[in-house]
């Protein structure tokens, strides 16, 4: 394995509470370039280390060769990409080191980010269905759930421009309150008091009751709403308590924290808030699964679904 490192020195901030080396993993692909870009600004705002990495798919037919031909131009045109990605972005917007690996590229993204102590990796999306969901393949969504690290996704419809001038000011935490969303959290409170920015802490509810065993199924009509208006009542206002149960007493906010509890279905309720908020960021849990190679392969997953369809960036944090 090679690595075309650059040896510019790290710059560190005393201010900077959120990452210190941001890893943007590569295919070369439009969706990846806008990845670079957004990378770049947050590695600029965090004084942070950027590393910019591109994995070569194996090749089993050339798998008992130590040195074949063909692998060398492939390792060498990948490194005339890089190097033009960072010629072309300039001193003024520094990449710090590249990297060009060969294997699985999620275990070889991983193994990197565990190597050199990433905190952040950046990837791009396409935004379409099945295996090319992502830019960097089905691959990508493994890393979601299994990255040592917080995951930064920008989908096709991500606005990145609009938050060049401002950082990441409205910050959107949706939350199951489940494992990956209590891992998520401190990251979305930390990114927000950098920021001096609003946070804001959404929950939903099914529209409906999971079941109807708590609902009179067989009652009069008029009873029956009022039954379950009063479920929804009850269901809303536990909710809330449950989001300001999240955060401790002193949050370091300058901003008062707002609490949103709706009862559309998950992925329309996220996005709905998103837009009426204006968020700059979404920040979500990201749960384990079984399988989650498996689970890379669902073509419309509730995560996928999210940063297809999110108008800004969405940082994921695996459970």
């Amino acid at each position: 394995m090679s690595v075309a490192e650059l040896n510019i020195p790290l710059e560190t901030s005393k201010t900077s509470v959120a990452f210190r080396h941001i890893l943007v993993a590569t295919d070369f692909s439009e969706p990846s370039r806008r990845a670079l870009c957004d990378a770049l600004l947050l590695a600029a705002e965090n004084h942070a280390q950027l590393s910019l990495i591109h994995v070569l798919h194996p090749d089993r037919k050339y798998a008992a060769l130590e040195n074949p031909t063909e692998l060398d131009v492939d390792r060498m045109d990948a490194k005339k990409q890089l190097k033009a990605l960072v010629d072309e972005f300039g001193p003024l917007q520094k990449i710090d080191a590249t990297l060009v690996r060969r294997g699985p590229v999620a275990e070889q993204v991983r193994a990197v980010i565990e190597e050199q102590g990433v905190d952040l990796l950046v990837i791009g999306t396409r935004g379409r269905g099945g295996l090319q969901k992502l830019a960097l393949g089905s691959v990508a969504e493994e890393l979601l759930r299994l990255a040592p690290c917080p995951v930064l996704t920008l989908g096709p419809k991500a606005e990145i421009a609009a938050r060049r001038e401002s950082g990441f000011r409205r910050i959107l935490f949706a939350t199951d309150f489940g494992k990956g969303s209590a891992k998520a959290l401190p990251l979305a409170l930390s990114l927000a008091r950098a920021q001096q920015g609003r946070l804001i802490l959404l929950h939903m509810i099914p529209p409906i009751p999971v079941t109807s065993s708590s609902l009179s199924a067989y009652a009069p009509a008029a009873e029956a709403a009022n039954e379950f208006q009063q479920w929804q009542s009850t269901s809303h206002s536990r909710a809330v308590q449950e989001l300001k149960d999240c955060l401790p007493a002193e949050t370091g906010l300058e901003q008062e924290p707002k609490y949103v509890v709706g009862t559309e279905f998950l992925t329309e309720g996220i996005l709905t808030a998103s837009v009426k908020y204006r968020a700059d960021l979404i920040v979500m849990g990201a749960n384990h699964t079984a399988s989650p190679k498996m689970a890379a392969h669902i073509p419309w997953t509730f995560v996928h679904e999210v940063i297809r369809d999110a108008p800004c960036p969405v940082l994921t944090v695996a459970g």
